[in-house]
Order: structure tokens, then sequence, then C-alpha cells
């Protein structure tokens, strides 16, 4: 039973990736749906926590349902990341996650996120005030190092691991690659089977099929497993997985009529949550996924990414649902 602290995750758990503009309250209800075993927010940032603005707020939106979860932060300053910390803790996350994997330009380049990775005696002091700041389990997301030179995510997770944190998950790719290339997880394996290391180890990068888990998690051996981009659009990755994992055999993938139920679950949940204009806005880059691999659907995409009209958007999906034969996949 792979567990943080008190937190039991099952035999072999499989996590959601924290994603920008991804994994909002919405998604995570889908993804909490078809088998994700443990979930994080969207990064949140620490000064706007600080600032009370109004989107790093409703960022820290949890549900009964969604447990266990945690939220995610990152900032550059460590007195902000603990102020942040204790704003966070107020609203009963059952973790605290510190990103230092984003590789966004905006954001390393104010030395958070992936940025951290040219500091490290900064970050082990900053996560060092955070544990030190909360009651809470703290875990933190990483990568293997800043560039192909400074790949310190060995050492630096042994440090981690002394100043309190009780897990942490690693993309296989430096914040210099981006998302480019293949992820390496030879390093992540090496944290991993490093005998000082007692923590749960994630992996993290290019899972996007069931054969692809299997296989790391049986040449790595790492206690779970992280999924980001392959989940986007196609929530059922989770149970996929887990249904290889037990059986050897692989699930018949979702139908047309399935993937509608989904998407139109998703977009009233979307529409509930963040109000119909913006609901409807951040719900055009999740039609693509949904639908990817249909042939003859590109009518009904442009349908939907251009449409304002809740009326009109459900129309659109349900006559794909009612009409589901004339689709097929290719």
């Amino acid at each position: 039973m792979v567990k943080i602290r008190d937190i039991e995750l099952g035999e072999f758990p499989l996590l959601l990736a924290p994603m920008e503009d991804v994994s909002d309250p919405p998604f995570r209800a889908l993804c909490k749906k078809h088998g994700a075993d443990l979930m994080y927010t969207e990064f949140i940032s620490s000064e706007g926590l600080i600032r009370d603005a109004a989107k790093s707020v409703q960022k820290m939106d949890i549900y009964e349902y969604e447990r266990p979860v945690g939220i995610q932060i990152f900032g550059y300053d460590i007195e902000s990341m603990r102020e942040a910390t204790r704003i966070i803790e107020k609203t009963n996350p059952d973790i605290i996650d510190i990103n230092f994997g984003c590789p966004v330009k905006k954001v390393t380049c104010k030395g958070a996120g992936a940025g951290m990775l040219q500091d490290i005696p900064k970050l082990i002091r900053m996560t060092d005030a955070i544990v030190k700041e909360t009651n809470l389990p703290v875990t933190v997301k990483t990568r293997l190092g800043w560039d192909n030179e400074s790949k310190f995510v060995v050492s630096t997770s042994e440090k981690l691991q002394d100043v309190g944190v009780e897990a942490i998950s690693i993309h296989g790719r430096t914040r210099v690659q981006l998302y480019k290339g293949d992820a390496d997880w030879t390093l992540i394996g090496e944290v991993k089977n490093n005998p000082r290391m007692r923590i749960p180890i994630f992996g993290n990068g290019d899972i996007d099929t069931p054969e692809k888990a299997v296989e790391y998690k049986n040449r790595y051996g790492v206690d779970g497993i992280m999924i980001g981009r392959a989940s986007i659009g196609y929530p059922w990755i989770f149970k996929e997985v887990k249904h290889y994992m037990a059986t050897g055999e692989h699930l018949p993938s979702p139908g047309v009529k399935e993937r509608v139920e989904a998407a139109i679950q998703h977009l009233e949940m979307s529409v509930k949550w963040k109000g119909e204009t913006l609901g409807i806005a951040e719900m055009k880059r999740h039609y693509t996924n949904y639908f990817k691999g249909i042939a003859h659907f590109k009518e009904y995409r442009m349908k939907l990414v251009t449409s304002f009209d809740l009326k009109e958007i459900k129309e659109i999906l349900d006559f794909v649902s009612e009409n589901e034969n004339q689709f097929e996949f290719v």
C-alpha cells in the first residue's frame, strides 16, 4: 500500500498531473470518476494568493468527492510561500504540493517553478520553511534539472526528504527540454532505487498507453505514475491503465456516445464553476481531444469551437450522440 503519511493511495496509484488551464474542478471530476487516485489543482501563485487575486483564490476550490486532493503552489520568495501556505491550509486540502517543475518562461524568469532548479540551496530552504509552516503533508513536483549539465535530481531528492517532504513526483525532462524529445526515466529510477529514499517516488512523462505504464512500472520500480497530457480529453486513461495492469487486457475505447456524455458533463460543470461565458470559452480546447480520431468530424468540431451559445452547443453534441453510427474511428 502506497501512503503519503496516513493517506492510503492503493498498491500502485495513478495521479493526475497539475496542468494550468486544464486540471480544474470540472476536469478533475471526470478523472476521479475514471480512476485517478490522487489529483492536484492547477498551480497557484503565492503572490496572487497574498494579493487575494480572484483567479488564484478560485483555484483553491476543492470538493469532497475529489479527495484525496492536493493544492499546488509556486513562487520565488520564501516568505511569500510561507504566507501562501498558511492561506491554503485554511481551505483544508489533503496535501500541499510545491511546484519546482513548471518550465514556462514567465514563471522561470522570476526564479519560480523550474527556475528554482538553478538554485538548489534556496529550493531546499523554501521547502523546509513550508514543511515547518504546515501540519499537512508536503509533496514536491520537479524535473531532472535545469539542463543536461545540472541533472541533480538524485541528490536533490535526498535533501527534500531530509527536510520533511513526504512524496516526490519527477518529470523525466530538464527545464531546457520543455516538453520536447522523449522523457528520460533513468534518473527517476535512480531516485526510487536509492537506498536512502524512504518516501514514495512517482514518475511522470510520456505515459500515454497502458502498455507503457506497465513497462515503466516494471523497469523503474516507481511507486506510482503521474499522467498529464494523455488525460486531456481522455479521462478514461486511468481506468484503462488499471484494467490492463490487473488483467493484461485492454478495455474497449469509449465510443462516440460515451465521449459526448463526458464532454457534456465537462461543459455543464465548467459553466457552473466559471460562469457561462468563460466556461464555454475554456471548453473549446477540450473538444479536439474528446473527439480525436473520429472521421468526418471536422464540421461538428468547427461548430463546437465557434459557438458561444450553450443551448446550441448542447444541440450539436446531442445530434452527434444520436447519430453516432455515422461516425467511425480511423
